[in-house]
């Protein structure tokens, strides 16, 4: 009997231990760390949590003139989010081999309506899968003659809007940007729809300047990383 009451005691005194443990790990503060790691998990859902037109705001801000600003507006967002329909087959190769999730795109003109801009937020796993892809995607190219530019985002064209003639043939331009999980991609063009093999010689000046200033401004928007604060109802800590 002595034996099984010393045995017994033992037992509850682990239990009381165990249970006290459970309870501080649970009540305790988070750490440094995992803090960092839950800001990056929402950075790295915000392509599925976000809606649309947050990704997309209506109204994107840049600068044609050093010391003059003016807004880009969107014309539309397309709801297919596929990795192979968003791009040229060249690109889609080297998304598909670090794992793309997906191809968000929307389309801005400037505010002169002379210029339309594709942008497409291509979301991997975490940045350093965004990162090598990309390393591996063709650099920013501009007007050369050479035709249209090739491989690069597709142009996605709005009936009724001042995009409704932008299409693959009629891209000029196009860059690549990287924040966090996500690259950003952009191509544009003249929204009359003229084809880029029908440029002969660069234009002058920097007719679409306002590209990697928007696409800029999504990946910088879209992986701002915000820190949880316990304090706060949206957050569970």
């Amino acid at each position: 009997m002595v034996v099984a009451l010393v045995v017994g005691c033992c037992y509850l005194t682990t239990t009381v231990i165990s249970f006290t443990g459970a309870w501080a790990t649970l009540n305790r503060e988070p750490t440094n760390a995992e803090l960092q790691r839950a800001a990056n998990k929402e950075v790295a859902r915000r392509w599925q949590a976000w809606p649309a037109r947050r990704i997309f705001p209506d109204r994107v801000p840049y600068a044609p003139l050093e010391g003059h600003s003016e807004y880009a507006s969107r014309t539309g967002i397309v709801p297919d989010t596929g990795c192979d329909q968003g791009v040229d087959p060249e690109i889609a190769a080297t998304l598909a081999r670090h794992g793309c999730k997906a191809v968000l795109r929307a389309t801005y003109v400037d505010q002169l309506e002379g210029v339309a801009v594709t942008v497409g937020v291509v979301a991997f796993a975490d940045p350093f899968r965004a990162d090598r892809a990309y390393r591996e995607l063709p650099g920013s190219k501009g007007p050369d003659g050479s035709g249209s530019v090739r491989p690069a985002l597709r142009a996605a064209p709005f009936p009724g809007t001042a995009s409704a003639r932008f299409t693959d043939e009629a891209r000029q331009d196009r860059t690549v940007d990287r924040g966090g999980p996500y690259v950003v991609l952009t191509t544009s063009g003249h929204t009359d729809g003229r084809p880029a093999a029908a440029i002969k010689k660069a234009r002058p000046g920097k007719p679409f300047a306002l590209s990697p200033q928007v696409g800029h401004a999504i990946a910088r928007a879209l992986s701002a990383k915000r820190i949880p604060d316990c304090s706060r109802p949206e957050w569970q800590c």
